[in-house]
This record gives structure tokens, C-alpha cells and sequence, in this order.
């Protein structure tokens, strides 16, 4: 659900989409997959209607959120560049790291088709080992899409470590 944020000035801005909870679908041979009701309705407030998604850059699973979210972070990169005096940066658009460039040069957009399905682009879903079905991971303001097999592993070690962590014992 879009969740209100505040600017600088204290006022409202707008919405932040928030991505929760895990669903599985099924990949037809085309590569289409639906992408989970509740996510589209959190993505229905942008105009682009569909999936901005780039491979993970920490694992193998796709990084996927809203148009909007893509936008709103270049007006805020913008601006804080304008803000900060740094008119080299807002105008050539080179962050000191290449993080956003890279994201932005290894995204895809992906639109939403009549019923709410989005094409994978084969080296996305090579990239995170999805063939016939693919695991949809709320994090927040993004969301990931996983082969159900590696998922299941990376959710089993982030509990272990969690557990470690909040017992102060040690991971398994």
C-alpha cells in the first residue's frame, strides 16, 4: 500500500510504494509470468504501467520496482546535485560510485499485458535461474523475483542469521 511521506518542508509528497510478502507463479513458455495482484495495485498510481527490473547486483534474482520510484530518484539525485553546487554532476549525470548508472544501463522496462503478466527478458531470467516458475519477494520499495529453489535457500539463511543475531548466538 502507497504509505505518505513527508518533503523537506514537513509536507506531504508523494505516495511511497511498499512491496510486502512472497507469492509463486507459474512462467508460460514465452516467458510471461503474472505478477502478484497485490503488487500491481501498489504499482497502479504510475503512469508507466508495468515493471522497472534490473539483475541483483548481490545474488541471483531480479531487483524490480515502479516507474515512479525510478523517477523520484533521479529528481532527488538532481536536485541534491543542483543543491550542493555539484553542476558538473546534474549536467554530465556521473555519481561518484556508478551505482545508479549501472543500475539505470541494466535495467528493462517491462509493461504489464492485459492480464497483468510481464515478459522476463531471457538474461534476467538467466541470471536468476527462473524457468517455469518464479518467487516474488516483497522488500519495501522494491520487490525481487527469485527461482523458487534459490529463494528457499536465501530465505532459510537470512532466518538462521537473523535468529544468530537476535540470540546472540551463532548461524548455523
Amino acid at each position: 500500500m502507497p504509505v505518505r511521506r513527508r518533503n523537506w518542508t514537513g509536507k506531504p509528497d508523494r505516495p511511497v510504494t511498499s512491496f510486502i510478502s512472497t507469492y509463486e507463479n507459474k512462467v508460460d513458455k514465452k516467458g510471461r509470468v503474472s505478477v502478484p495482484a497485490a503488487y500491481r495495485a501498489a504499482l497502479g498510481s504510475d503512469i508507466y504501467q508495468g515493471v522497472i527490473a534490473y539483475p541483483s547486483l548481490t545474488g541471483p534474482a531480479i531487483e524490480g520496482f515502479g516507474r515512479g520510484a525510478l523517477e523520484e530518484l533521479n529528481r532527488r539525485r538532481f536536485d541534491l546535485s543542483l543543491d550542493g553546487g555539484d553542476f558538473t554532476q546534474a549536467l554530465v549525470g556521473r555519481s561518484d560510485d556508478g551505482l545508479v548508472e549501472t543500475i539505470m544501463s541494466l535495467a528493462s522496462e517491462m509493461p504489464f499485458d492485459g492480464e497483468g503478466r510481464i515478459i522476463l527478458p531471457t538474461r534476467l531470467a538467466e541470471h536468476a535461474g527462473i524457468t517455469d516458475r518464479a518467487t516474488f519477494v516483497g522488500r519495501g520499495t522494491r520487490f525481487q523475483i527469485w527461482s523458487p529453489k534459490e529463494h528457499s535457500k536465501q530465505q532459510m539463511a537470512e532466518v538462521a542469521a537473523l535468529r544468530a543475531k537476535l540470540t546472540g548466538g551463532d548461524a548455523p
